[in-house]
């Protein structure tokens, strides 16, 4: 069974880079050079994590998983969920003035509408 989730989010949600500063590493009792010297890189890209400068990468989030004993997702859909909401909220302006036709269409006609665009993105492959 799922959940439809699509109500707007009024909130801000957390950001990696707050998490780490305000929930493990306090826990863990880091701070940014041992924590850089732990996961192996410089201490500006931690403290462009913490400032919220910086995004997780794949490969951070691999790193903090191993630092701190949970899922390389977790990290990465912390910094999806984020990444969505700041995008949401910088274009809203232009996401509101798109209008989505294809939806407007009826079953039938979408169906083929979305064949056809598979087609030619196999085409684009070759």
């Amino acid at each position: 069974m799922t959940i439809p989730n699509t109500s707007k989010r009024n909130i801000r949600p957390t950001h990696p880079g707050e998490m780490l500063r305000e929930d493990f590493m306090p826990d863990y009792d880091l701070n940014t050079a041992s924590m850089a010297k732990a996961l192996g890189v410089s201490r500006q890209t931690i403290n462009e994590i913490l400032r919220e400068r910086r995004a997780i990468s794949p490969a951070m989030a691999l790193r903090l998983s191993r630092l701190f004993g949970n899922s390389p997702e977790f990290w990465l859909n912390v910094q999806h969920s984020w990444d969505l909401w700041d995008s949401a909220q910088r274009y809203s302006k232009e996401l509101s003035s798109a209008h989505p036709e294809i939806a407007s269409f009826g079953p039938r006609r979408r169906s083929r509408i979305f064949k056809i665009l598979d087609i030619a993105r196999l085409c684009l492959r070759f």
